[in-house]
């Protein structure tokens, strides 16, 4: 008989979770701040207990994200690209936990073709599934998922062929939280001219990235850029390099499909724009839900 089963995104800083039906239509929803690096193993079979509890008629439970790393329950590894939908649920590695059989999703790995350079994920392969089976993704062509590891990845054929990731969210947040830079910023970052600035500045690679940095606060300190617009023209500085990255590893072109929080993903519209690449963003609100559905029901299908 068809039975409920229990989605789970369980990222280092987050658990969030999902009841959905056999068809995979989401029936209720569970979040809170209960991440992987706040919770020892008596923690995470607390967690999912009090989960159970909460759904005790479900049947099936599946996890993504760094519940599957080597800090996580237990180590899913990594799926080698190119991959497509029915091959990661043949991937799923089974655990035991708080007494309950547990399917975690492994992570991708990949080794691009252009620069024959490693890259990993964990949790964002089952979005990008989720809104593949969805249909709003190109079943060929480049998906970016700007954040604090923003990824870029190839799509072919439904497939996942590989991809690059880039640190710019998580070098934008350090370095305007603390240290030299941090003394210089005095609002939040927006899609104006200095932006655009910035855009031009990292894209060109002129000098190179370190040393433009730096240049931030030299900009600031010789009233050649105000406080005010500090923070725009880093960000701009960051997303032209990380898009000059995408560029020369993927010959980019575009259009570009963007994945992720709205704000975020119109300044990298904005600064895609900028520098004469189209894009368009997609509603990734139930991405992950779709993709355990998608997983679910494969897996049902090939068992």
């Amino acid at each position: 008989m068809a039975r409920d089963f229990i989605a789970i995104n369980w990222g280092s800083s987050n658990f969030r979770s999902f009841l959905l039906d056999d068809e995979g239509a989401v029936r209720d929803a569970f979040a809170e701040p209960a991440g992987i690096a706040s919770l020892d193993r008596p923690g995470m079979e607390a967690q999912i207990a009090r989960l159970v509890a909460r759904w005790p008629a479900a049947g099936m439970i599946y996890a993504c994200g760094m519940v599957g790393s080597n800090v996580g329950w237990d180590d899913a590894g990594y799926a080698e690209c190119p991959i497509g939908l029915d091959e990661l649920a043949l991937r799923l590695h089974p655990t035991t936990i708080a007494d309950r059989a547990l399917h975690i999703v492994p992570g991708l790995a990949c080794r691009r073709a252009a620069d024959n350079a490693p890259d990993i994920m964990r949790g964002e392969e089952t979005e990008l599934f989720g809104l593949l089976r969805a249909g709003r993704l190109p079943q060929a062509g480049i998906v970016a998922l700007p954040g604090t590891h923003g990824k870029w990845v190839r799509i072919e054929g439904g497939k996942v062929l590989e991809f690059m990731t880039a640190m710019s969210g998580e070098i934008f947040d350090r370095l305007t939280a603390a240290g030299m830079l941090a003394s210089v910023v005095a609002a939040p970052a927006s899609a104006n001219a200095a932006f655009g600035a910035g855009v031009d500045a990292g894209f060109a690679r002129q000098p190179g990235l370190g040393t433009a940095l730096f240049g931030v606060r030299a900009r600031v300190i010789r009233d050649e850029l105000a406080r005010d617009d500090a923070a725009s023209y880093l960000r701009g500085l960051l997303i032209g390099s990380e898009i000059a990255d995408a560029r020369s590893i993927y010959a980019l072109q575009g259009p570009v499909t963007l994945v992720g929080a709205a704000p975020v993903c119109a300044l990298y519209a904005a600064a895609l724009a900028h520098v004469g690449i189209g894009s368009h963003t997609v509603d990734a609100a139930d991405a992950t839900a779709q993709g355990f559905a998608g997983i679910h029901t494969a897996r049902r299908q090939l068992a």
